[in-house]
């Protein structure tokens, strides 16, 4: 059988797809997202440090990414051992990518994530009992007061991991970063390591339950050294990181990176908007 390459994804999908999705790939997935979240949740009450209920969550994984039919190719793997604790930060484009980077990454690592994730079942049990980190978006008080919590975590010596933009992109493209994983990392005075997703947002945009199998890329970059920046370069720190990913996003991705409009653009559409 001819792999599949990377491209755009069919609208509407072909009838193979939408049968296979609705009866085997979606209910493989909900039914090993329970059965793995009831394990990780029994698994809560007597290991202590948390490796078993990792070991849950990359089985889990694997099951979802073997259940949507995708081969995941990792670049730059050289990339995720070069420090024993670092802030792993990553786009966000599916549902799908949390199993990609738990089926990929060799090692214990926490996730931070939206608070409200921790509301749904199964999967909020598991984040909860696991020791992984919730961040409210929605209210500043509250996200620093997270970003805290994570940046022990990181002094601990437990790496974490980040989607930067707080939520799945609708178009694709990377959205705009917040300066989570910048703050957590010069507090605790750890490098940040890029990596870029390709091909989930192909395999399952945001708001659809239908599976369309191609092949998925994670892009592993040079890590970041934090330490050289202060609490008041987040921002600079924050816009490194978005470069760096971005970069890696479109050197594999057959999407053309968005034209950045030049300093006259920029200074006529002020000017009519004055």
């Amino acid at each position: 059988m001819t792999r599949r390459t990377l491209g755009p994804r069919p609208n509407p999908l072909p009838l193979s797809n939408r049968l296979l999705s609705f009866v085997l790939q979606a209910p493989s997935v909900f039914a090993s997202t329970a059965l793995f979240g009831s394990l990780s949740l029994a698994a809560s009450l007597f290991d202590s440090d948390g490796k078993l209920q990792h070991r849950i969550a990359q089985a889990w994984a694997r099951t979802l990414v073997a259940a949507s039919g995708c081969p995941i190719t990792l670049v730059g793997n050289e990339n995720l051992r070069k420090h024993d604790v670092a802030v792993y930060a990553c786009n966000h484009l599916s549902y799908m990518d949390t199993p990609v980077i738990f089926a990929s990454m060799p090692f214990q690592f926490r996730i931070v994530a939206r608070h409200d994730l921790w509301q749904m079942p199964f999967i909020g049990w598991h984040l909860r009992r696991s020791g992984q980190v919730p961040v409210n978006v929605d209210n500043p008080r509250a996200s620093i007061s997270s970003l805290s919590s994570a940046v022990k975590t990181l002094k601990s010596g437990m790496p974490l991991f980040i989607f930067p933009e707080g939520g799945r992109t609708e178009s694709g493209h990377p959205n705009t970063f917040l300066n989570g994983p910048a703050f957590m990392a010069i507090r605790a005075q750890a490098p940040i390591v890029p990596m870029a997703l390709i091909g989930t947002h192909e395999l399952l945009p945001i708001h659809t339950s239908q599976f369309y199998p191609v092949p998925i890329t994670l892009a592993v970059g040079e890590p970041i050294d934090s330490t050289a920046y202060s609490m008041r370069q987040v921002d600079e720190l924050t816009s490194r990181l978005s470069d760096e990913i971005c970069r890696l996003y479109y050197a594999h991705s057959y999407l053309a990176a968005p034209a950045t409009p030049s300093l006259e653009a920029i200074t006529e559409i002020e000017e009519n908007a004055v």
